[in-house]
């Protein structure tokens, strides 16, 4: 498996990964499937978007995105990851998981929250395999498919929290060398 950051050639085939959890599942609250435009949006966004390769394919990908908008939050990201429904139980989550926190390390970010709609056993043991822990649940937050769902924030601490911390590094201005040893 080949992992490297999404280019724009990767666009519509993200698009393809995620509308099936938009329109079969409640993993995600969307009714309506991104399109190729908000997938190139994620990618020359200041956020790693990652996706995990197998013979040119793209089986998978994950990305990090603004946790919240005012100013005090911009040490916090909220993280996501889909796998091509025919490539569950693989591993690519788990690579994914590794090298986008990692990244996120270094650029600086305090912390990666990651919102999960209940139940969804397979996400949270992924979560919990990286030391995330629950920092809250909300109950009936969104309505899909017929049923209210529940929601739970889970949160990891990716680096000390600092007085005066130094800011955030945009991803592309990341050393290019040590961006290729994470995701080696």
């Amino acid at each position: 498996m080949l992992f490297r950051p999404a280019e724009e050639k990767d666009a519509l085939r993200l698009c393809e990964i995620y509308a099936p959890y938009v329109e079969k599942t409640a993993i995600t609250f969307a009714d309506t499937p991104l399109t190729e435009a908000d997938f190139l949006h994620k990618i020359h966004a200041p956020y790693p978007v990652l996706v995990c390769e197998r013979e040119g394919r793209v089986l998978g990908y994950a990305y990090a995105a603004c946790f919240r908008e005012k100013e005090a939050y911009r040490w916090a990201v909220e993280i996501s990851i889909y796998v091509d429904e025919a490539h569950h139980g693989r591993g690519i989550g788990k690579g994914l998981m590794k090298r986008l926190l990692s990244l996120l390390k270094l650029q600086r970010f305090q912390s990666a929250f990651s919102c999960i709609t209940l139940p969804n056993d397979p996400s949270i043991a992924l979560h919990r395999r990286f030391a995330f822990a629950e920092v809250g649940r909300f109950k009936n937050a969104g309505y899909k498919l017929g049923k209210w769902r529940d929601v739970c924030f889970l949160q990891l601490e990716l680096n000390p929290a600092e007085n005066c911390p130094a800011e955030p590094i945009p991803f592309p201005l990341l050393d290019k060398t040590t961006v290729a040893d994470i995701l080696a």
